[in-house]
């Protein structure tokens, strides 16, 4: 007897490999997640350290508190002073206090040696990330010098100068691959759209025979890639929750570096990201497909 061979299933004109699609413009979004994600936390690591920029103020040995005062309020009103709302972060550290750390920190008791304590009373005030250039770091120095009471003024020129480079250097390199990263990842949905699209020319051909016109014909498909890009958008911010949940409980240290309020505009930036390129891959093969000829479609 002959066995009886079982029809091949045949695939419907025109289908789309919609969960490939998805699967891999989600993939590709998730990527640029990360990156942002990344990028988050390198500005605001950027931010904490250029806000934590100080200056010490060694004030002249015999001030008197009202002198001292004066100084204060004086070093308060400067705009270069960093505000942490209304208040300028400046604080006073007695000559005694300094001693005191000072000895914690080397071990050493150099008060039992001298007969007087050779530090002095200090104002120490952060910067606003404004005024941390080199020539305006100068200009500020020389301003407080000029204040009654003032001995001198002292700062860390090597660190905040190997700031400010380091800056410049992050900030430019991270922008070039963020630029590579959009390109590669806009040209990567744009060829699984394409392709996915591929299955379909005979459809956009039988619509066109039946006297469907071009708009017509584009709708449904752009419609679906927008809908199709949302999605994949959302979860790839899925995903990226996910992670940098894992991330926070592996990592403790990482949450004093988030803020929330970009994180979820970075979610919403995935999400436009999604569909935007996937409106613009789709109207790009939908065109080329309508003006192929049929043997071209072959």
């Amino acid at each position: 007897m002959s066995k009886s061979v079982k029809p091949r299933r045949k695939k419907r004109l025109g289908s789309y490999p919609f969960v490939s699609v998805i699967f891999s413009i989600s993939l590709t979004l998730f990527v640029i997640g990360l990156f942002g994600w990344l990028l988050i936390h390198t500005n605001k690591l950027t931010e904490y350290f250029k806000e934590n920029i100080e200056v010490q103020v060694y004030l002249d040995r015999h001030i008197t508190e009202n002198e001292r005062i004066i100084i204060n309020k004086t070093l308060s009103s400067k705009e270069y002073v960093l505000k942490s709302g209304q208040s300028p972060q400046i604080s006073f550290i007695t000559k005694d206090e300094a001693a005191k750390k000072l000895i914690g920190e080397t071990g050493e008791d150099f008060l039992a040696i001298l007969d007087d304590n050779p530090l002095r009373d200090a104002y120490v005030l952060k910067v606003s990330p404004e005024f941390q250039g080199e020539e305006k770091m100068v200009s500020l120095k020389k301003d407080i010098e000029a204040i009654p009471g003032v001995f001198e003024v002292s700062y860390v020129k090597s660190v905040i100068n190997s700031v400010n480079e380091n800056v410049v250097k992050i900030s430019f390199f991270l922008i070039i691959f963020a630029a590579l990263l959009l390109i590669i990842s806009a040209i990567l949905i744009n060829n699984t759209i394409k392709l996915a699209l591929f299955s379909q020319r005979f459809l956009i051909r039988s619509m066109q025979l039946v006297g469907a016109k071009s708009r017509f014909i584009r709708k449904p498909f752009l419609l679906r890639a927008i809908l199709h890009g949302m999605l994949s958008g959302i979860l790839a911010s899925l995903l990226l929750f996910l992670f940098i949940n894992y991330a926070n409980n592996k990592v403790e240290a990482l949450k004093i570096l988030q803020i929330q309020e970009r994180i979820v505009i970075l979610y919403a930036i995935l999400i436009l990201f999604g569909a935007v390129v996937g409106y613009f891959s789709t109207l790009l093969a939908i065109n080329k497909y309508l003006k192929l000829s049929l043997d071209e479609l072959y």
